[in-house]
């Protein structure tokens, strides 16, 4: 098969790292259902049991920027094959930990720093270098690996939390990573087509020194904060979706069954999202997709019911699914081809820190006000931020698109 753009080998490649993504997110997940487990066993507040996720995430993002690096400079399988040894070792260490510290640790450096990070935000930027014509979609593919990780993992992991106890289920986990993922990376042997040769008539895109009349660290500041503002109201119900069920009265597994809902039609989502940015563009998609999960996250307050919540945790999933890959596309539509490694990595990076610190508020505002009605509101109020950011950027997109010029 040919090393080339659209080619068979392209699209190969996007099988394959959508395998690894759903397989190097599963530490965004994993944690998130065993969150009850954790609380009772090391007897923690609420806040404190949220810690390991925060960590992890933390470490997801900022590992993000590391192996971008690595793979630019010795190609994508490298930080791909250092994941799939992390998430194992990391796996296995949670398994053994006997304090939530050594839990944390082994989340927020193995399973955050060393290992999910290079399952992403490398895996997204190497995606977009294989593609012109299809790219919106291909990266909405790649990227709905995330999301078909949040799916498949909960009801499996909860399944064998019950049946084997979390110290096992994790260890388990260990062992499937190093075993499926090193296999699957070697796939992605090959380097990516020369930069220069990617760009088609078709795929050009306008670009100026000052993108939307801004400079362009400007640019990606305000793409920045609106990325940690948007994952910060999402991460209200991914997160706590388990532990608000619980409170409610209801068993875990309905929790675990809702965020595998949620996250489920989030791949529906980001696939249908990917469909209308190559034709809106990526701010418009983005500002959509924003709005409607402002709408999502305000349908919590009412709707507390079993039945409703598994409609409202649908609803969720297809409004919030689209929101991250439309930053990776803005990237691509504003800034040179040259600089969408790094430049796609500190965005995503934001998002991420955005994941970590509305996993750890949303914990505090429920052990301060003992529910998470609050935590519902700040989310929704998060979520506010990031429309004001993205509906400012798209007023100054007209008149600055008459002024651009092409880059490539």
């Amino acid at each position: 098969m040919k090393s080339e753009p659209e080619s068979t080998y392209a699209w190969v490649r996007l099988v394959a790292a959508l395998l690894l993504m759903t397989i190097g997110a599963s530490g965004m997940y994993v944690v998130v259902v065993a969150l009850p487990q954790l609380q009772a066993e090391f007897a923690i507040a609420r806040s404190a049991a949220s810690l390991p996720y925060t960590f992890t995430m933390i470490g997801f993002g900022v590992g993000g920027v590391l192996m971008g690096h690595l793979a630019d400079r010795f190609g994508v399988m490298v930080p791909v094959a250092i994941s799939a040894l992390a998430l194992g070792a990391g796996y296995v260490a949670g398994g053994f930990a006997a304090t939530l510290w050594q839990f944390s640790l082994a989340q927020g450096l193995l399973i955050g720093f060393l290992g999910c990070s290079a399952t992403f935000a490398p895996l997204v930027a190497d995606t977009s270098l294989w593609f012109t014509r299809h790219r919106g979609i291909a990266v909405a593919i790649c990227i709905s690996g995330n999301y078909v990780s949040g799916a498949v993992w909960p009801p499996i992991v909860q399944h064998f939390i019950d049946a084997a106890g979390w110290r096992a289920t994790y260890i388990g986990i260990g062992v499937f990573c190093v075993a499926s993922m090193l296999p699957l990376a070697l796939v992605l042997r090959r380097r990516p087509p020369l930069i220069g040769s990617l760009e088609s008539a078709g795929s050009m895109r306008f670009v100026s020194e000052r993108p939307l009349g801004l400079t362009p660290n400007t640019l990606q500041a305000l793409l920045c904060v609106a990325g940690l503002a948007c994952c910060v109201a999402m991460s209200m119900p991914l997160v706590h979706i388990v532990a608000y069920c619980g409170d409610l009265g209801f068993h875990a597994a309905r929790g675990a069954e809702m965020l595998s809902l949620m996250l489920g039609f989030g791949v529906l989502s980001r696939l249908s999202f990917g469909f209308i940015a190559d034709r809106l563009g990526g701010l418009r998609t983005l500002l959509l997709a924003s709005s409607l999960q402002a709408l999502a996250i305000a349908l919590f307050l009412p709707f507390d019911t079993l039945v409703s919540l598994y409609v409202v945790s649908a609803l969720f999933g297809v409004f919030q699914g689209g929101l991250v890959p439309q930053y990776a596309i803005v990237v691509r539509e504003y800034f040179a081809p040259g600089e969408a490694g790094a430049r796609v990595g500190t965005v995503l990076m934001a998002t991420l820190l955005g994941m970590a610190l509305g996993g750890w508020m949303s914990g505090a505002i429920f052990d301060l006000t003992g529910s998470y009605r609050a935590a519902f509101v700040n989310g929704f109020a998060w979520n506010l931020l990031n429309i004001a950011i993205i509906a400012c950027l798209l007023m100054r997109a007209v008149p600055a698109r008459a002024r651009q010029t092409p880059a490539y």
